[in-house]
């Protein structure tokens, strides 16, 4: 299966390791873009929204997910939220979605956010990160 990696940018080490395990099963991985000389510990700012325009990162990272069989959502606790799934990630999730991909989040979903509701409504499979459940 082809699978695109979503999430902060923040774990993009753990989103490596994942992608080891995935390669390890036969799948193909796509990940996120990394900027150079970016700090991912902030939170959002100018100097982001510059690198993802001067890379053009969004595009690509939403052309691997059209690419690709399904999404794997990382999202740890993030910003004293748990689960965090941010803005752009739930962006990447709405068109896995409205694409017909399968989306596989690595914990639950965050409950403390606005937009749960829309979450729950493109039926993601929860993997309690459990890779062997990616199928």
């Amino acid at each position: 299966m082809k699978i695109t990696i979503c999430g902060s940018l923040k774990f993009f080490e753990e989103m490596k390791e994942i992608e080891k395990t995935l390669l390890n099963k036969g799948h193909k991985i796509f990940l996120p873009q990394k900027f150079p000389n970016t700090n991912y510990n902030n939170k959002s700012t100018s100097k982001g929204a510059k690198n993802i325009i001067k890379y053009n990162a969004i595009k690509k990272h939403y052309k691997n997910i059209l690419n690709s069989d399904a999404i794997l959502v990382t999202n740890y606790k993030k910003n004293k939220i748990e689960n965090y799934i941010g803005g752009n990630t739930s962006l990447e999730m709405g068109l896995a979605y409205v694409n017909d991909k399968k989306i596989f989040v690595f914990n639950p979903l965050p409950e403390k956010i606005n937009y749960l509701e829309e979450m729950m409504g493109m039926k993601p499979i929860i993997i309690d990160r459990d890779l062997t459940k990616i199928k």
